[in-house]
C-alpha cells in the first residue's frame, strides 16, 4: 500500500496519481454508542454501572468480549469483498487514557487498534483514525460518550494537554505507516451548547488555537500523514475557520440529510420540503464544508452521512433511493466519502445483529423502555404518555420564559437530549446490568457472539446500493 498524500484537491497515491476514498464507519466498537450497540446512556457510566453490578473482572470480560465479536478480520474480509478502500476507526480516548492516571498510556487499547490495522493492511483497506471521544468532550451529545451535556475540551487546559498528547503519542506509533490514509483530529466539534433556540456561534478562537497546536505537535513527530480537519456545530459549520493549517490536509464535512431519515416519501415531501436528487445537490453545495474545501482547493471527505431504518418498513426503499442520490451527488463532486455505519443492532448498520438472536432477545424489553421513556411525540398523544409529560414540560418551561419578557425558546432537540439521555437512559443502565448479573462468563460469550458477522445479516442497502456502485468503479 502507498502512503497517501494531498495534492492540491485531489488525495494521491505515491506514483502521483489519484485515489478516491470510498468506504464505511466502524462505529459502536472502540467507542460504543447506545442506539448501535443495545444499552441506555453513556458507554463510561455503564461501564462503571456494570463493574458494580457483576464485578469487576466479569464486567471486563464482558467489553472485551463484545468488542471482539464486534470487529475482527471476517468483518475486514466482508468490506473487502463488498469494494471499500477506506474505513474510518472512530475512537474513544478511554482505551489509551485513564483519568486517573492522565499522560499514562494503555497497552492493551494500542494493541487492539494495532490488530485492526493490520487486518485492515492484509486485505489492503486503507484506515482514517477518528478521534471519536476526546477528554474532557469535544460537544455535548451522547457520541463522544458524554452523559452530562458538559464541553469542556475548547476552553480547559488541562483537557486540551492530554488531548493533544495523545494525538502526538498516535502519531509517533503510526508515523511511516502506509496503511493509516490519515488522522481526523476530532469527531463533529461543537463548541457551544445550545439550551435555547438562539443564533449558534462557534468558539472559532478556540478551535483554530487548539487545531493549530494539535497539528503542530503531530508534525513533530509524524510529517507525512494527511490531517483531517473538522468544522464546528457537528462539522457543518467552517465559515470562521482558518485557512489550511498545513499542506497535507483534507476537509471533512458531515452531511445527514432529511430524505435519507424520513419519513416520507422520496422523491417527495418530508419535513414540509419537496425532495429529489436536484435538491440534494442544491444542499450540498449550499453546505460549508465543500465551500471551505473549493475556497482552499483541498481535497473534500464526507466522513459521515447514512440512512435510517427505524422509519415505516414500506418506506425502506425511499431511504434506500435517498441513499443512492446522496452518494451519486458526491461522486460528481469528486468527494471522498464513509458511510455511517458497518455494524449496530438494526438503525443503520450495513450488517445487523440479528434480531433472533440471543443479545436481541435478551435487550429488547429494555430497549422497548427506553424508547418509551425517552421517546419525545407529536401533538395529540395519551396526555399521560411519557413523551407528552415530557413535551409538556418543555411548553411549561417556555411559558415561564415568555412570562418574563423573553423571547427565548428552548432548544428542543437539546432539551430532550438532556432530559431523556442524560437522566433517563443513566437511571436504566443497572437493569441492562442484571440482565447479565447471574450469567457466567461463557454464558455471557455465547449471547455476545450475536455479535459476530457469521451471526449478523447484511443489510439490504449492501446488495442494492453500495456493492454495485464500488463494484462499478
Amino acid at each position: 500500500m502507498d502512503m497517501l498524500r494531498v495534492h492540491r484537491d485531489q488525495i494521491v497515491n505515491q506514483r502521483g496519481e489519484p485515489i478516491r476514498l470510498r468506504g464505511v464507519n466502524v462505529g459502536g466498537w472502540m467507542n460504543m454508542e447506545d442506539f448501535m450497540n443495545g444499552f441506555p446512556g453513556a458507554e463510561h457510566r455503564l461501564r462503571t454501572v456494570m463493574a458494580e453490578v457483576l464485578g469487576a473482572e466479569k464486567a471486563h470480560f464482558f467489553f472485551e468480549r463484545m468488542l471482539d465479536h464486534f470487529f475482527a478480520e471476517e468483518d475486514v474480509a466482508f468490506l473487502k469483498s463488498v469494494g471499500v478502500n477506506v474505513i474510518r476507526l472512530p475512537f474513544n480516548y478511554r482505551h489509551f487514557e485513564r483519568d486517573d492516571q492522565p499522560f499514562q498510556y494503555l497497552e492493551a487499547g494500542f494493541e487492539r487498534l494495532e490488530r485492526a490495522v493490520r487486518w485492515c493492511a492484509r486485505h489492503e483497506i486503507y484506515v482514517i483514525l477518528d478521534f471519536h471521544a476526546a477528554q474532557g468532550w469535544q460537544s455535548p451529545d451522547w457520541h463522544c460518550d458524554n452523559a452530562n451535556r458538559l464541553v469542556l475540551l475548547w476552553d480547559q487546559p488541562h483537557f486540551q494537554d492530554r488531548f493533544v498528547a495523545l494525538w502526538q503519542e498516535i502519531a509517533r506509533r503510526y508515523r511511516g505507516d502506509p496503511t493509516v490514509a490519515g488522522y481526523d483530529l476530532v469527531n463533529e466539534p461543537c463548541t457551544r451548547v445550545r439550551y435555547v433556540s438562539t443564533p449558534y456561534r462557534p468558539n472559532w478562537e478556540g478551535m483554530n488555537a487548539l487545531y493549530r497546536r494539535v497539528i503542530a505537535a503531530i508534525r513533530a513527530v509524524d510529517p507525512d500523514h494527511i490531517l483531517f480537519i473538522e468544522g464546528d456545530n457537528f462539522s457543518t459549520l467552517f465559515a470562521g475557520l482558518d485557512g489550511p493549517f498545513d499542506d497535507n490536509l483534507v476537509c471533512s464535512s458531515h452531511h445527514y440529510t432529511a430524505p435519507t431519515g424520513g419519513p416520507g416519501p422520496y422523491p417527495g415531501v418530508i419535513h414540509g420540503q419537496f425532495w429529489d436528487k436536484a435538491a440534494l445537490q442544491r444542499e450540498f453545495e449550499e453546505h460549508e464544508g465543500p465551500q471551505y474545501a473549493r475556497r482552499h482547493d483541498i481535497p473534500l471527505f464526507v466522513g459521515e452521512f447514512g440512512p435510517s431504518y427505524g422509519g415505516p418498513a414500506e418506506e425502506l426503499p425511499d431511504r434506500l433511493r435517498a441513499t443512492a442520490d446522496q452518494i451519486a451527488v458526491f461522486e460528481e463532486a469528486g468527494a471522498h466519502w464513509a458511510m455511517w455505519t458497518y455494524k449496530d443492532i438494526g438503525e443503520m448498520g450495513w450488517v445487523q445483529v440479528d434480531p433472533a438472536s440471543p443479545y436481541a432477545q435478551i435487550v429488547q424489553p429494555l430497549l422497548r423502555a427506553r424508547s418509551h421513556l425517552a421517546a419525545y411525540g407529536e401533538p395529540g398523544l395519551p396526555p399521560d404518555s411519557p413523551a407528552a409529560l415530557l413535551q409538556g414540560l418543555e411548553e411549561w418551561v417556555n411559558r415561564t420564559l415568555a412570562e418574563w419578557g423573553s423571547d427565548l425558546e428552548v432548544h428542543s432537540e437539546n432539551f430532550v437530549m438532556f432530559v431523556a439521555f442524560a437522566c433517563v437512559s443513566s437511571i436504566l443502565q443497572p437493569a441492562y446490568a442484571r440482565f447479565f448479573s447471574e450469567l457466567s462468563e461463557s454464558e455471557i460469550d455465547r449471547i455476545l457472539e450475536s455479535f459476530a458477522f457469521r451471526d449478523c445479516r447484511p443489510h439490504a442497502i449492501v446488495d442494492q446500493v453500495i456493492r454495485p456502485l464500488l463494484q462499478g468503479k
